[in-house]
């Protein structure tokens, strides 16, 4: 048999790894560096499938010449998909995801990242490299007792509320599906804007919630409160949010993603100028931590991501159907009137 040839954007030096490490031969993988966009799409001609991720642009060009190219499949090797023109995508490509890899790795990166500058354990690194004890200027607060809310209780939400409730924090949460027997105390958005003391986001980016965090929902937080986003950049407008630093409002941010981090995270900049002045004036912010979108980057994460991103392949091309296809009927892909037992179209 043949092995499937596989067009793989995007890839580093993990990722080859970790497929290789999952391929016994079945597939044929091309790897290359650069995205996945208009102008690279050619190099997916003759394959049967593309491997795309999170900053790869899968827009209408993208499609229509996927479809002209005969490839009727993209697999992502991540959960989210907002890179991807869902809709014009149906009746053409279809669209598979990897939709938990390992929530544990997200969650924990996510509260590794506030305690980190809760007790500000980067500026004491950085100060004992140069033998300065110095304890000024160090004092950080106790978790315990604070109320923390979740804004999305998927799988890494709720992991991070259990990691949360360890520490003795109070949790609240907000979400569109609330979910059965949790135990979480579920209020309204307005609600979780006022009463939190930290507010963390492991929600999906979708039109509706881009920059759920703004000027006005800044307004209604608790002054001096903490963000962490783990999720997508698109969630928050970044100028309001370093409007908000500025003036004393937001206490803390904590950031693994940014709304434009397609063209900086991921590559090495260490020796140039980085054209984006909001992500130059956010990172020189003394209570701002931003790391390159590497929650996911664990080696049990990347061992899941590779074997079930193959896995998705290989069903679909060979069944015609895998429980990973993404819709943008289905609003939530449980939600499927189909229950994905057979091709979404």
């Amino acid at each position: 048999m043949e092995p499937i040839k596989l067009a793989f954007f995007d890839a580093k030096e993990y990722d080859k790894a970790s497929f290789d490490a999952a391929n016994d031969g079945r597939f044929a993988i091309d790897y290359y560096d650069t995205r996945l966009s208009e102008a690279t799409v050619r190099l997916a001609e003759g394959c049967d499938a593309v491997c795309a991720f999170v900053n790869d642009e899968i827009n209408a060009a993208v499609l229509d010449a996927l479809t002209g190219f005969g490839i009727r499949l993209a697999a992502l090797r991540c959960a989210g998909y907002n890179n991807v023109d869902i809709r014009h995508a149906y009746g053409r490509v279809h669209v598979v995801r990897v939709p938990a890899y390992s929530p544990y790795a997200v969650a924990e990166h996510a509260m590794a990242l506030l305690l980190t500058s809760v007790r500000r354990i980067h500026k004491a690194y950085i100060r004992t490299k140069d033998f300065n004890f110095s304890l000024n200027g160090l004092t950080g607060f106790d978790l315990h007792g604070k109320t923390v809310g979740i804004v999305g209780t998927g799988k890494i939400g709720r992991i991070f509320a259990d990691i949360c409730r360890g520490f003795g924090m109070h949790v609240i949460a907000y979400d569109k599906f609330p979910a059965k027997d949790s135990g979480i105390e579920y209020v309204p958005l307005d609600e979780l804007w006022a009463r939190s003391d930290i507010i963390s986001f492991h929600c999906p980016l979708t039109e509706e919630n881009r920059h759920m965090v703004n000027r006005d929902s800044i307004a209604a937080m608790k002054k001096g409160v903490m963000l962490i986003n783990t999720s997508r950049g698109g969630l928050i407008d970044s100028e309001a949010l370093l409007t908000g630093i500025k003036d004393r409002k937001i206490g803390g941010a904590c950031l693994d993603v940014y709304e434009e981090e397609s063209n900086v995270f991921f590559h090495d900049f260490s020796g140039h100028i980085v054209d984006d002045d909001t992500l130059s004036r956010l990172i020189t912010m003394p209570n701002v931590i931003v790391t390159s979108h590497q929650a996911f980057l664990t080696a049990e994460a990347l061992q899941n991501i590779a074997e079930t991103t193959l896995g998705n392949v290989e069903r679909f091309l060979q069944t015609g159907a895998c429980e990973n296809e993404i819709c943008y009927k289905c609003g939530k892909i449980t939600a499927c009137p189909q229950d994905h037992k057979g091709k979404c179209f």
